[in-house]
C-alpha cells in the first residue's frame, strides 16, 4: 500500500495544486463580475473539485446528516479538526448556509485561492499574537454573521490533531460569536479519519481511508448558559470520534 501511495501521492498533489491555481483567476473574475455570488458559485466548485480529487487517494469524503438543520437563522458549525482536509468538505456540504471560517490570519496571504477566498469570502482572520485584533475581528465578524443569517465555523482546538485524538477545546472564539447570535444554532459536527491522509507524515500520503463529517443534533443558543452549551457541543463532537 505505502509503494503505491508513493505514486499516487505526486498526482495527488499535482492535481490539487493545479485547482488552486485555475480556480484563484476565476474567483476573480467571479468576484469582480457577479460580486458575492458568482465569487461563491465558482467556491462551491471548486470545492466540490477539491473533494473529488481525493478519489485519486482512494478516499471517499461523505456527510452523515440525520437532522434537520435550521433555516433562515444563523448556524455555527463547531468542529473537531484534523487535517487540511476538513475545509473542502465543509464549503461543499454547508454550501447552502454560506459557511465562513475563524481562521488564523497566516491563511490570508501567499495560497492560491485559499488565501483570496478568506480574504474576501467573508471569513475572520484572527491574529492570535493580537488579542485586540483578534476580538474586534470576532466581533465585526459575529454580526455580519447574524445580520446575513450565515454559518460561521470554528475549530476550537485551534490546530489539527496530528493523530486523530482531541485536543482541548478553547472557549473565547465560540463564545464571542454566540454572543451576537442569541437567536442561531449550534450545530456541532464531528471529523473522522481526515488524519489519516498524513498517517506516514507529509509524504507519502495515506490511501483509502473515507472521510465522514457527522452532524448532531442543532443547539439553540439561548437554550441554556454559555458553559453548559459548551459543554454539550465538546461532548457531542469528542464522544463520536472513532
Amino acid at each position: 500500500m505505502k509503494i503505491l501511495s508513493h505514486i499516487l501521492s505526486p498526482l495527488f498533489a499535482l492535481t490539487f495544486l493545479l485547482l488552486l491555481v485555475i480556480f484563484h483567476p476565476l474567483q476573480w473574475l467571479g468576484l469582480k463580475l457577479f460580486g458575492y455570488n458568482g465569487h461563491k458559485r465558482v467556491v462551491d466548485l471548486l470545492n466540490f473539485l477539491l473533494v473529488k480529487s481525493l478519489l485519486i487517494l482512494g478516499i471517499t469524503v461523505r456527510l452523515k446528516n440525520e437532522h434537520t438543520l435550521p433555516k433562515d437563522a444563523s448556524l455555527i458549525f463547531v468542529s473537531n479538526h484534523q487535517s487540511t482536509f476538513d475545509i473542502p468538505p465543509f464549503g461543499l456540504f454547508f454550501r447552502k448556509h454560506h459557511p465562513k471560517f475563524v481562521s488564523k490570519i497566516e491563511l490570508g496571504k501567499g495560497i492560491p485561492s485559499v488565501s483570496f477566498n478568506l480574504r474576501h469570502g467573508g471569513a475572520a482572520l484572527i491574529d492570535r499574537k493580537d488579542a485586540k485584533q483578534a476580538l474586534s475581528t470576532l466581533g465585526r465578524f459575529s454580526k455580519n454573521i447574524s445580520k446575513k443569517k450565515w454559518g460561521a465555523i470554528i475549530f476550537p482546538e485551534g490546530t489539527r490533531s496530528r493523530n486523530g485524538k482531541p485536543k482541548k477545546f478553547s472557549t473565547n472564539g465560540l463564545k464571542m460569536i454566540t454572543k451576537y447570535n442569541p437567536d442561531g444554532y449550534i450545530v456541532p459536527v464531528t471529523i473522522n479519519n481526515s488524519w489519516k491522509v498524513f498517517k506516514y507524515g507529509k509524504y507519502p500520503l495515506g490511501l483509502g481511508s473515507p472521510i465522514t463529517l457527522t452532524t448532531h443534533q442543532p443547539i439553540k443558543i439561548d437554550s441554556m448558559p454559555f458553559d453548559e452549551l459548551m459543554k454539550e457541543t465538546e461532548k457531542a463532537i469528542i464522544t463520536h470520534i472513532k
